[in-house]
């Protein structure tokens, strides 16, 4: 396991997790009936999106309170609280 500092979110395993919970989400709600695309599957995937992106963000930010800020957004999505993430 590398222990360097990570030079790009890219690098948080988070982060890498998190990318590849979206791609199964987004595999996932297309067997969703049509009638949903701007419904549930529309919403799940802005929620599932948000997480990544929110681990994104804080990695930029340079003072630890922005930093916990994105972090505690991205931990908030109902995917990580059931622990699709938090292993």
């Amino acid at each position: 396991m590398n222990n360097l500092p990570a030079k790009s979110f890219q690098d948080l395993i988070v982060w890498q997790k998190s990318h590849q919970l979206v791609l199964l989400v987004y595999q996932f709600s297309e067997t969703f009936p049509k009638k949903e695309i701007f419904g549930l599957t529309s919403q799940l995937r802005r929620a599932i999106i948000s997480v990544p992106a929110n681990i994104a963000e804080g990695f930029k930010k340079r003072g630890k309170p922005g930093k916990m800020r994105f972090l505690n957004i991205a931990q908030a999505c109902p995917a990580v609280r059931q622990g699709s993430l938090e292993e």
